[in-house]
Parts: structure tokens; C-alpha cells; sequence
């Protein structure tokens, strides 16, 4: 399963720098998958991890507002 995802990722990797390095291209075509994967990595990433980013967001927070008081 992993090798399939990454034989994809590695397929589409070279697809995107083909787009952005080719100057007879649309490198607007190209710019806009890259905004879409790091979108969507993100967007996963947020899901997976979002338990654990609260908890350590809320203690940055308390140690902040400790410091202020």
C-alpha cells in the first residue's frame, strides 16, 4: 500500500516540476497542484494531529497567561 502511494506521489511530483520547469507550459497549472497538495497535507496532517496540537497549544497558553498574571 505504501509503495503504491509513494510510486503515485513520486508520479505526480515529477508531473508538477515538469510543469513548473517547462517554460512553453502553464506554470499557473503547475503552482496551483502545489497549492492543492500542501493544502491537502496539511488539511490530513490537522486531522490526525489535532488532539495532540490543542494539548500543546493550551499549555503554551497557560504557561503565557501564568507568566502575565
Amino acid at each position: 500500500m505504501f509503495k503504491t502511494l509513494k510510486t503515485k506521489v513520486t508520479g505526480a511530483a515529477s508531473k508538477v516540476r515538469y510543469a513548473l520547469l517547462n517554460s512553453s507550459g502553464d506554470q499557473m497549472t503547475g503552482w496551483l497542484i502545489v497549492v492543492l497538495i500542501v493544502v491537502v497535507v496539511g488539511a490530513v496532517f490537522m486531522t490526525l494531529y489535532q488532539s495532540s496540537i490543542s494539548t500543546i497549544w493550551n499549555s503554551i497558553v497557560s504557561k503565557i497567561t501564568g507568566l502575565l498574571s
